[in-house]
């Protein structure tokens, strides 16, 4: 199953999956007055901070939800085990595929994010908030790949693990949120920002698939990504499968591997 779905596809299909609006952007504004300014007929909200993320900490800034409070959460929205689902968010895309990888991680089979997010929908909104049926789904964690910090490392020597935050994140210029910058020793730099096109929308499976080549996911390497706090990292593995490239998760990325100052830090661009 495709992990996109196009807004003219959605159009046509639109009352089908279950919709949830996880509109957010790190550092604010809060995405639920967006929500209530305007949304999706039958969306309903999803808070990335409370709902598709645990309390901030050891873990990192974005740890996994307890299994049972996301299941809970999921309930509340509508979510059934055979019912498709699709999300999105703004248009950055970050946050809908913070949502996919929860909800494919925990088990749900048909899960799909709106391609360009908001800005790519030409149809109506609507400020009605719906009161969706109870939903029955019950997360099983382990749908898709995920990393710890000692598997993240091991992957940065033996495989290919890739940083999906900003280059001078990467490079140690520049830290504006997490206590130090730089990278985990071996990482390869591979900004979010260049999985989208100029249009807003995902870049082709072609065009993905001949930059992560680029990047050494060569057939046979194990894969894996991090990012700030797991939540842009998980559009780079949304990327990755769009290319056909599966890939694990460090869900509690950079925030969580500085949280013990015990651990090594790069800087500067990986050698060679």
């Amino acid at each position: 199953m495709s992990v996109l779905i196009t807004a003219t596809e959605l159009a046509a299909d639109l009352h089908t999956p279950a919709l949830l609006d996880v509109r957010w952007q790190l550092g604010g504004p809060p995405g639920r007055p967006a929500y209530e300014a305007g949304h999706l007929p039958g969306a309903v909200y999803v808070d990335l901070d409370t709902e598709l993320a645990g309390p901030a900490g050891s873990g990192g800034r974005h740890p996994l939800p307890d299994p049972a409070d996301f299941g809970a959460a999921m309930r509340r929205a509508g979510v059934r085990a055979d019912r498709p689902v699709v999300v999105y968010d703004g248009g950055q895309g970050w946050a809908a595929a913070r949502a996919w990888w929860l909800l494919r991680w925990a088990g749900h089979p048909r899960v799909r994010v709106l391609d360009g997010g908001l800005a790519a929908w030409e149809g109506e909104l609507t400020r009605e908030v719906p009161r969706p049926a109870p939903g029955d789904f019950t997360p099983r964690p382990g749908g898709l790949p995920l990393l710890d910090a000692e598997s993240a490392a091991r992957l940065a020597r033996e495989g290919l693990l890739l940083d999906a935050r900003a280059g001078e994140r990467y490079r140690g210029e520049v830290e504006p949120i997490d206590p130090v910058g730089g990278h985990i020793p071996g990482a390869v730099s591979a900004p979010t920002t260049e999985n989208v096109a100029a249009s807003g929308l995902l870049r082709t499976p072609r065009e993905l698939r001949d930059r992560f080549a680029a990047l050494g996911a060569a057939d046979g390497t194990a894969v894996g990504v991090y990012c700030g706090s797991g939540v842009s990292g998980a559009h780079t593995v949304l990327a990755l499968a769009t290319a056909g490239v599966e890939a694990a998760l460090y869900a509690g990325s950079w925030s969580a591997w500085t949280a013990d100052p015990t651990r090594p830090v790069a800087t500067g661009p990986l050698p060679g």
